[in-house]
């Protein structure tokens, strides 16, 4: 798992183990609302330069270890 789940994850008290999540359930909101905050920062800083948009999806994908 990307350390940055990872991190994520402890957070929002969901504890990460190899390739799975524990959490209660108002955890998980918290979880996405981080994930959500990182992507949007992630836009916000690409978002600027030429060709913004696809690069913002490519570095959201290595950010997050997201292979295809």
């Amino acid at each position: 798992m990307n350390e940055r789940i990872k991190l994520l994850a402890e957070q929002a008290h969901v504890y990460a183990g190899g390739h799975s999540l524990w959490c209660h359930a108002g955890d998980v909101e918290k979880f996405a609302e981080l994930i959500v905050q990182e992507c949007l920062g992630i836009i916000d800083e690409e978002g600027s330069h030429e060709g913004g948009s696809i690069r913002s999806m490519e570095v959201i994908k290595q950010h997050f270890g997201v292979e295809e």
